[in-house]
């Protein structure tokens, strides 16, 4: 065992992402057992990804690409300057409000963080905010985009623990808000010091044609939503959707989209979801070699022996994602862990929503922590800043997300008030 636990700490030091990590451990650990043939590993990969939940994942990927490549997530910027820009710091108000609202698109941090922080860093930083500030609050904000529905993670988390997606997104909405306006107000705590400058209010008649122009990308995840809330249609179908529905709006709608950007956008969308679904491929695999060496049975006694409350225990899960969140994607950290605290949880009378939402929003804040966090990674890239200072930047958005986690562990009413009284049988 501990030579895994080497090969794996070796491979990371060594910067192989986690994907291949993980599948060189698999193959490494069958290996040794002996009595388990080497064809486990790829049959184990191939029953992970046998699911039709799964398919959600490229679509909401390919979906979020449509906006991007139609400049819809553009529209989305104007509105929300219109908005908020008016205020002192408007553009960083901006930033979160704009990534609020494609979270309710893309169901990817990623994909908000490239798409939305190539328009908005270089802009912020030629409005005279610091490199730091543009980069901390759009890495910070795009970490809301797995949180408010759709989000990927909550698909995989739902496929793995068997729970309801659709209260899943209902659930992600309160928190997602609460993360923003935390977020907001940081940067209004910072306008104090920094004293940072503000676009001119927009008349009635500009902002209303504004509003109008922005309606039908910002009906998406109304679409999205409400499918999978009236039980209209799954997860996989509401991704169908938001896939056909931003084409129109690209094609037709914006004329943004053209036949010769087809080629790019299936390239990108089999890129980024690849990566994912791989990830999750070996880790199933990994997950296997877990079992044949006890491991969920040894990290569930420990669970169960040491912690004798259920506020204790998600102190804890909370504690231990935060951890795994640094080195590790948030796919792979369900994939492997999920299983062995869902049945710790329900002895503590913890929903598996409750749970999933509590991980997925820990597992956020891991977008934004080295030496793994890729949105962290993405921002800083785009304004050529180091990682370091790029973490000390976004480190007081942590703190926001941190905090609405705690709280949504000890009064779970708060994320799922209106969505029992909008669906009480899922709950």
């Amino acid at each position: 065992m501990w030579v895994l636990v080497i090969v794996f700490l070796l491979l990371l030091a060594m910067g192989m992402p986690i994907a291949y990590i993980l599948g060189v451990v698999a193959v490494v650990g069958i290996s040794q057992l002996g009595s388990i043939p080497l064809i486990t590993v790829v049959q184990k990969m191939f029953t992970g990804l046998n699911s039709f939940t799964l398919l959600a994942v490229p679509l909401f990927v390919l979906a979020a690409n449509i906006m991007n490549r139609g400049k819809i997530s553009e529209k989305l910027i104007e509105f929300s300057d219109g908005v908020v820009g008016h205020f002192a710091g408007g553009l960083a108000y901006t930033n979160v409000l704009v990534s609020m609202l494609f979270a309710g698109i893309s169901g990817s941090s990623q994909a908000d963080t490239a798409g939305i922080g190539k328009i908005l860093i270089p802009g912020m930083i030629k409005e005279g905010y610091s490199k730091e500030t543009s980069v901390g609050v759009t890495a910070a904000s795009s970490t809301i985009g797995i949180i408010i529905p759709p989000s990927i993670p909550m698909v995989v988390y739902s496929s793995v623990a068997g729970a309801s997606i659709g209260a899943l997104f209902l659930g992600g909405i309160v928190p997602g808000i609460l993360i923003g306006l935390g977020q907001m107000f940081i940067i209004w705590m910072g306008n104090k010091k920094y004293h940072y400058p503000k676009h001119e209010r927009l008349t009635f008649k500009k902002m209303l044609r504004l509003t109008l122009v922005s309606v039908p990308a910002l009906l998406t995840p109304v679409i999205i939503i409400g499918g999978v809330s009236a039980g209209i249609c799954t997860a996989t179908e509401s991704a169908c959707v938001a896939c056909i529905y931003a084409l129109i709006l690209g094609v037709f709608v914006f004329k943004t989209i053209t036949l010769k950007d087809a080629k790019p956008l299936l390239l990108d969308t089999l890129k980024v979801s690849g990566a994912s679904l791989f990830a999750l491929a070996t880790a199933n695999a990994l997950g296997q070699l877990l079992s044949y060496y006890n491991v969920n049975q040894m990290v569930g006694s420990f669970f169960t022996s040491n912690l004798n409350n259920k506020f204790a225990f998600l102190i804890a899960v909370i504690l231990f994602y935060l951890f795994l969140g640094t080195f590790m994607d948030a796919i792979p950290a369900m994939i492997l862990f999920v299983p062995v605290l869902l049945p710790v949880a329900t002895s503590f009378g913890i929903s598996a929503v409750q749970l999933g939402l509590i991980i997925v929003i820990t597992l956020a804040v891991g977008q934004v922590t080295p030496p793994y966090g890729l949105c962290l990674l993405i921002a800083g890239k785009i304004g050529n800043m180091p990682v370091h200072k790029a973490f000390v930047a976004v480190a007081p958005y942590i703190a926001v997300s941190v905090v609405v986690v705690t709280i949504i562990a000890f009064f779970p009413d708060i994320a799922f008030g209106i969505p029992k009284l909008l669906q009480p049988t899922w709950f």
